[in-house]
């Protein structure tokens, strides 16, 4: 890594956080709008934002494109280099994968799509038992490799690049072979999502966990990140190693478990300055938009 490789920080705005674990958290598009734009200014060059469906409550069957386009419009008025892209519900056999998905070709109709998600496996999720055993949950995370297909195939078709999300190695895996066969024109992110104590799913963000996935990432060529849902990334052992290593970074209210009630825009402040005590500094949406698209 050069120390000229800028680090590209993605703020997750705010994902199912609600205003009682931190009042700081935008919910209604107009808050997004404005917290982006924010962020933007702060040093971040991802936005990634849910609206109010919910995302896995094995009932939903599809997420509304409106909120979004609402949200990322005036963002993009401002920023049009922003990179930007949402969430999706999980499947099972109250939807279709072509449902669940649908609102990605609809944002890229409407001109706002800036980036596709696809998580490529599935989740078994959960809390605990007051012993510690898991409990018998039955929501599942579900997302098949037919889905990971048509996930793949359509943001091909749109020319957009993935961010790709891995809970753990077998995510990883899939995610590698697809960039290995050649499939993903448009090139995208890989992004590592560390298990914490409010996560049931992960390894821990410890430097043995970080280099176990980088193990299998291999000489994969897309840019990889770091996320620690129900944690604080910027305070773990795997978040100043990404970064010194080349890495990049995911902070924001989605993930955020930790000491007081930080904004957004708090967070990537400290992502910057992480950034600058490793000696990089951070991405202008220009060079995001070039890292991700492999150039």
């Amino acid at each position: 890594m050069s120390r000229d490789t800028p680090v590209l920080i993605e703020a997750a705005v705010n994902g199912t956080t609600t205003r009682e674990r931190n009042p700081n958290v935008p919910r209604t598009p107009e808050e997004v709008a404005a917290d982006a734009l924010a962020c933007i200014a702060a040093g971040a060059t991802i936005i990634h934002n849910h609206n109010d469906d919910p995302v896995i409550d094995m009932v939903t069957a599809a997420h509304d494109a409106q909120p979004y386009v609402d949200a990322w419009s005036p963002v993009l008025e401002k920023h049009p280099g922003a990179l930007l892209y949402p969430t999706m519900t999980g499947g099972g056999p109250h939807t279709t994968v072509e449902r669940r998905y649908g609102h990605i070709p609809a944002l890229a109709e409407a001109g706002v799509l800036r980036m596709g998600i696809v998580d490529p496996g599935s989740l078994n999720l959960g809390g605990l038992e007051p012993d510690g055993a898991p409990n018998a949950s039955e929501t599942v995370y579900l997302n098949s490799n037919a889905d990971v297909r048509h996930m793949v195939d359509t943001c091909t078709g749109l020319e957009v690049p993935i961010s790709f999300s891995i809970f753990d190695g077998s995510f990883m895996r899939t995610a590698v072979a697809y960039v290995r066969s050649g499939r993903i024109q448009h090139g995208g992110q890989i992004k590592i999502f560390f298990g914490s104590a409010f996560a049931s799913f992960g390894i821990p963000a410890t430097e043995a966990g970080l280099l176990a996935y980088l193990d299998i990432l291999g000489d994969c060529p897309l840019p990889w990140s770091v996320a620690l849902p129900g944690g604080d990334i910027l305070e773990s052992e795997a978040g100043r190693l990404a970064v010194e290593r080349g890495g990049h970074l995911r902070v924001g209210l989605e993930d955020y478990v930790g000491p007081g009630q930080p904004s957004n825009v708090e967070l990537v402040e400290r992502a910057v300055a992480l950034a600058a005590e490793c000696g990089r500094r951070v991405a202008t949406p220009a060079e995001a938009a070039a890292a991700l698209a492999g150039r």
